[in-house]
């Protein structure tokens, strides 16, 4: 029998996964850290990250033997039953080596290419948000919605940064436009939780350029089942691809037109 692409049913698969991969990540977290570099010297990976995804794959394709996987830390096959699982064991790698407790285990299921269920599981705080294509979008089980904030005036932004030189020096000149037409900026170092954090109202709104599929595929689903808008530019904007903004509705559109215009 083919494997079910229920969403709710991937959407509870993926909230244990990454609960079971963060305990791990916690019970870690004191130990000392084997640190090796990936894209430049500032992109750092360490033995705990791919410890988390080998058993983020154990815990999915154990029950899921025919799925797909797309992980962070190079986790990659096709499968055969229209599924495939998209994992970043250890968003906010950087803090996790510092102690910061500001990381996350995303885990999220596509169906043909599209996120039907995810997972963000913040362990330092305990806080679990899923959802399901259809189903709305929880933190600890209770629906969350993100903030009716229509001005950037008065929003709180949160934001990431890229790993080589000369993506930064330009990040760093977008976000010198950005900072006097908001309320301020945040940058928390998890793209997976400032998603989050747009769907229950911590933050107005989000944006960053060069996130990966691993970065999104969840935070972006809680966004919008939460009644929000995640999603990259459109190409059209001029604005490099891969460039991620996320706001409630109600500020979407102004946002956007900040971003794009910071990038001109």
């Amino acid at each position: 029998m083919p494997a079910s692409t229920d969403p709710l049913a991937l959407r509870d698969l993926a909230v244990r996964a990454a609960q079971e991969a963060g305990a791990y990540l916690l019970e870690h977290l004191p130990g000392e850290r084997s640190v090796t570099t990936k894209s430049s010297d500032t992109d750092v990976v360490t033995e705990v990250d791919r410890a988390s995804e080998a058993l983020l794959l154990a815990r999915l394709l154990g029950e899921r033997p025919e799925d797909g996987i797309l992980g962070e830390e190079g986790a990659s096959r096709a499968g055969t039953s229209g599924v495939r699982w998209v994992v970043d064991p250890l968003d906010g790698t950087v803090n996790y080596l510092y102690r910061i407790p500001a990381f996350a285990v995303s885990v999220a299921a596509e169906v043909d290419g599209v996120s039907v269920a995810g997972c963000v599981f913040d362990p330092s705080r305990g806080e679990t948000f899923a959802a399901a294509l259809g189903h709305g979008a929880t933190r600890n089980g209770v629906p969350i919605a993100p903030s009716t904030a229509t001005d950037p005036r008065q929003a709180l932004v949160g934001t990431g940064f890229g790993y080589e030189t000369a993506v930064r020096e330009r990040q760093g000149a977008v976000v010198a436009h950005v900072l006097p037409r908001v309320r301020d900026i945040r940058r928390g170092g998890s793209a997976a939780l400032d998603l989050c954090w747009v769907a229950c109202g911590r933050l107005d709104a989000y944006f960053e350029r060069g996130v990966q599929p691993w970065d999104v595929a969840a935070g972006g689903l809680i966004v919008r089942e939460a009644g929000g808008h995640a999603g990259p530019l459109a190409a059209t904007t001029g604005v490099a691809s891969g460039t991620w903004v996320a706001a409630g509705r109600g500020l979407i559109e102004a946002f956007s037109a900040l971003v794009i215009d910071a990038n001109g």
